[in-house]
């Protein structure tokens, strides 16, 4: 598990499009004195020689800039959740469960996610949709932000999709999102993006978004339970 803790203020944004409206708010100033929002940031890709986990660590160290949030890094190369799943009323097999006693105390306790993900046939990985079958209680009414990567697109089919999907777990996701078109030519070595003020611009307009949200909706599920 990775944890980030940031002690700083979220930036203002440009629009990462000409349809779109920079919001970035003081992360710190939505609910002075609060404990900092807990974020999953979810890496989905599994594929040998994925872009995934450097693009997360790029994004990451965005984020590090940012204040009154914490992070903790959840990739799906190294979480063993099986495709059968049991049946309604069942218990998982002893192998499930052991991934799970792990996995869904992590997803329960985050007031927001992001997910970082290819797009793979105008779609998302296999595995990011395995995770979200597996739970339902850990999305609701939650903020979900999204960092999309792939070919001219950049992976925005991917998001799209992912909405839908999203919706149906009563969770919601934040309009603006950070897309890296064509990451075999956009990313270096390292890699972090070429075109950084583009991107990390785009990352602390998603992130002050976010924000907003995680606070009306942690306020929210404090003071009237949600009922999914």
């Amino acid at each position: 598990m990775t944890a980030i803790t940031t002690p700083q203020s979220v930036g203002t944004s440009s629009p990462e499009d000409a349809g779109s409206t920079a919001f970035a708010p003081d992360v710190a100033a939505l609910a002075p004195g609060s404990a900092p929002l807990r974020v999953a940031v979810i890496v989905a890709s599994v594929r040998e020689g994925r872009h995934g986990p450097a693009v997360a660590e790029w994004f990451l160290g965005v984020a590090a800039r940012q204040g009154g949030l914490s992070f903790d890094l959840l990739d799906l190369a190294e979480v063993n959740l099986p495709l059968v799943m049991p049946g309604w009323g069942t218990e998982p097999s002893p192998e499930a469960a052991a991934t799970l006693a792990d996995l869904t105390p992590r997803l329960a306790a985050a007031d927001a996610f992001v997910i970082v993900t290819p797009e793979y046939n105008h779609s998302f990985p296999a595995a990011l949709k395995n995770l979200l079958d597996w739970h339902a209680a850990p999305w609701h009414a939650k903020p979900v932000g999204f960092v999309s990567y792939g070919g001219l697109g950049g992976g925005l089919r991917a998001v799209e999709q992912l909405r839908l999907v999203l919706a149906e777990l009563h969770a919601v996701t934040v309009r603006d999102t950070v897309s890296l078109h064509g990451p075999w030519s956009g990313l270096g070595a390292d890699g972090a993006p070429r075109d950084t003020a583009v991107t990390e611009g785009a990352a602390k307009g998603m992130l002050g978004q976010l924000a907003w949200w995680a606070h009306a909706l942690r306020t929210a599920r404090a003071t009237h339970p949600y009922q999914g």
